[in-house]
């Protein structure tokens, strides 16, 4: 194996070999050998359709292929934003970025800035503000665990807190914020009680302020909070459940005369008594929304004994709890300073050059911020003049359990505080999680569960679907990374193409852009990540993306990340091989792919692209397609095609043929540059922390003298990509 150091790598990656390759000449590799292994094969047409009325898509790379930006640590901050590291990450091509926050998904106050006020500043709590003056450079954004988070985990991992105390709503999805009522936004607590339990009373020690009007049901069917794949199963009210005028206090409610058995208990809360919090009066968000110290489900005796369902339950087996939002008040003392969900700051993050000095896509902190401290953070990178693509508002909201009109009730305040700032600028979300299907939830009151569906009807009956400038959302396709085989490749052209036609089917509107923000094989490590399956994966991923019509595509991260075991073997996640601390030997199939993507397939700085219909009819035994390609017509007047053999084993050949609205046929004509990526240039090998490719590539390239009988091989697990000019379509 050729041993590279990292001072090296970028330097090779922008002197790819290339090889000048004759039909006939056998001494180069067997990709080269055109003509002999054409003859020993079946050829296949590479069909493409340049009919001007069948264009599927037409994008601008610098604004349509980038990567992302994840949580670091402050060391690791210290560690990505150095000259070295920006130019081996820039080295792959891809072109703009968006900025992930990590922060918001691990149920946390963000503050983008240290500097700012507190609503109360005497305790140095409440919710703060960041001040949009500009001071010292920004290198280091913190995290603040929630204490009015309480019992409330809603299924993830939050920032861990030393102050937890009671769960408390979030107050902006009060009557006192959204301007409607609060039966509109009702508030809820699921109890899961891991396994169904007998249960026929619930035990509620109330906080201020407590729900006047409340209703206690119990769940019959699957998982109540599976939203990915749609719950399924209804919410049932107790026959004692409904309860009206409560007082607070600790409440001990007798449910039904025989128990029943259920694992999901939920609190639906619709009138609060608006009483103020421990907090106090002087902030009007302390006395709005509900708030629980504790609940417990049971059986109550006939003498009244109260018993426990889950008495007995080990920590790993205790009652888990989603709630429908979190009140974002916080204090200093929260402070997750030395923890590993730190963010760049917005200084170093704008001036490192690993924005490509390219508009870059930024959050707002929405699920657990304020409208104010959003509309400062715009202020801030304004006024130090660092250009904005786009805001995602939040992150993940349905992972976190959120009802589509709470979303959208959020979404109107902070885009009417962002735009008093600037109204040119372009919002979206709401950054799904990675799924492959429509995202369901509990039926409303006219029986809709699509969330997408019901977040677009919210903007559109309130006024403000104008205020939609993109819908956002993050593709995993492999829900279980530890069962990802070969075949698994198969899939993925049409799990990306199915999810764009969800979102419309929902009904974004056709003029509203679709965007994937983050990408990748899974959302949790495995060995494929690493191997020439991530390469192929990701050609796929990224052309049957534009093919749909999605209109920007993100590749995650694009910094550097150590290589660790999985349940499939040892990878990274990122386009390198590196250390834990950030020392990159080598490259992983990913950056390849990349490569191809970004410097043969498109052209970056050059501008718009038009995709086309192609098709090629290479198939196994058992009918799965085996080839796929792209095509697109480039700025400088060339054709593309990236074509990705999915055939493990086997070269392909192929002979390409284009075909306009008047049945005339072209073909590539003179030069035809030709890169090819595959299992021949690139074996992973998994040994540990000493994992590393070998051979380790880089892609060959050469030029073909084409005309209507050339035969192109395809080899084996590989990505290829010819380009050139086209005769044949004009008379």
């Amino acid at each position: 194996m050729l041993k590279r150091t990292s001072g090296n790598l970028a330097q090779l990656a922008g002197s790819l070999l290339v090889f000048v390759c004759l039909i006939g000449v056998s001494n180069r590799s067997s990709f080269c050998q055109i003509g002999s292994k054409a003859a020993e094969s079946k050829v296949a047409v590479v069909s493409v359709d340049v009919n001007p009325r069948h264009l599927l898509n037409s994008f601008d790379p610098d604004r349509s292929l980038g990567s992302s930006i994840d949580v670091l640590s402050r060391d690791g901050i210290d560690k990505v934003y150095t000259p070295h590291i920006i130019q081996e990450a820039l080295s792959a091509g891809w072109g703009p970025i968006t900025y992930r926050n990590n922060t918001e998904l691990r149920m946390a106050a963000w503050h983008w800035t240290e500097n700012g006020s507190w609503s109360d500043p005497v305790h140095q709590s409440g919710y703060f503000t960041g001040s949009s003056e500009v001071k010292e450079p920004l290198r280091y954004i913190l995290a603040y665990a929630l204490p009015h988070r309480g019992f409330s985990t809603s299924g993830d991992r939050p920032v861990q807190g030393p102050n937890l105390t009671y769960w408390k709503s979030n107050p902006y999805l009060t009557s006192k914020f959204t301007g409607e009522s609060d039966a509109l936004h009702p508030q809820w607590v699921v109890m899961d009680l891991r396994s169904p339990k007998s249960m026929n009373a619930i035990r509620i020690a109330w906080a201020s302020p407590f729900a006047k009007v409340y209703q206690v049901e119990y769940w019959i069917g699957k998982d109540a909070l599976d939203f990915d794949h749609g719950p399924d199963g209804e919410w049932r009210l107790f026959p004692s459940g409904a309860i009206k005028n409560s007082a607070g206090g600790t409440v001990t409610l007798s449910l039904a005369q025989q128990p029943v058995a259920t694992q999901f208990v939920r609190v639906w809360m619709t009138e609060s008594s608006n009483t103020c919090d421990v907090h106090g009066s002087d902030d009007v968000r302390n006395c709005v929304g509900y708030a629980i110290q504790e609940m417990q489900a049971g059986i109550l005796g006939a003498d009244g004994a109260f018993t426990d369902a889950v008495k007995d339950a080990t920590l790993e087996n205790a009652p888990t709890f989603a709630s429908s939002s979190i009140d974002p008040w916080h204090s200093s003392a929260d402070v997750n300073a030395t923890g590993k969900y730190q963010h760049s700051g917005f200084d170093v993050f704008f001036t490192s050059g690993i924005t490509n000095n390219l508009p870059a896509m930024i959050p707002a902190t929405m699920l657990y911020g304020t409208p104010e401290d959003a509309a400062a953070q715009i202020a801030y990178i304004e006024k130090r003049g660092y250009p904005i693509s786009y805001i995602e508002m939040g992150e993940e909201p349905d992972g976190k359990h959120a009802m589509p009109e709470d979303y959208g009730a959020l979404y109107i305040q902070w885009a009417t505080a962002i735009h008093k700032v600037d109204p040119k600028l372009k919002l979206g979300g709401p950054i799904f999680e990675g799924v492959n299907e429509d995202i369901h939830v509990w039926p409303d009151a006219r029986g809709r569960t699509s969330w997408m569906g019901r977040f677009v009807a919210y903007l559109k009956t309130h006024g403000h679907i104008s205020d939609l400038a993109f819908v956002s959302f993050e593709h995993y396709p492999f829900e279980h990374p530890c069962s990802i085989t070969w075949k698994s490749l198969y899939e993925e052209p049409e799990l990306m193409k199915h999810i764009l036609h969800v979102w419309r089917d929902d009904g974004v509107p056709e003029n509203v852009p679709l965007m994937v923000t983050e990408s990748h094989l899974a959302a949790s490590l495995t060995g494929p990540m690493s191997t020439i399956f991530a390469a192929l994966w990701l050609a796929d991923n990224v052309g049957s993306f534009f093919e749909g019509g999605g209109a920007a595509f993100y590749h995650s991260p694009i910094q550097p990340q150590p290589v660790e075991d999985s349940c499939l073997g040892w990878a990274s996640w990122s386009n390198f091989v590196a250390d834990k601390d950030y020392n990159i030997t080598g490259y992983t199939s990913l950056y390849f792919a990349a490569h191809l993507i970004n410097f043969e397939w498109v052209q970056h700085h050059s501008g718009m692209h038009q995709m086309f219909p192609a098709s090629v009819n290479i198939k196994d035994k058992d009918g799965n397609a085996l080839a796929t390609t792209y095509a697109v017509r480039r700025p400088d007047g060339n054709w593309a095609l990236m074509l990705v053999n999915r055939d493990e084993s086997n070269p392909h050949a192929v002979r390409v043929a284009f075909e306009d609205s008047d049945k005339r046929r072209g073909f590539f004509s003179g030069p035809v540059a030709v890169t090819s990526f595959g299992s021949e240039q690139y074996e992973w090998k998994n040994d540990g922390p000493n994992s590393h490719a070998d051979p380790d590539g880089p892609p060959i390239g050469f030029h073909v003298n084409a005309n209507a009988s050339t035969i192109f091989t395809l080899p084996k697990a590989s990505i290829t990509v010819l380009r050139g000019h086209v005769e044949g379509l004009t008379k």
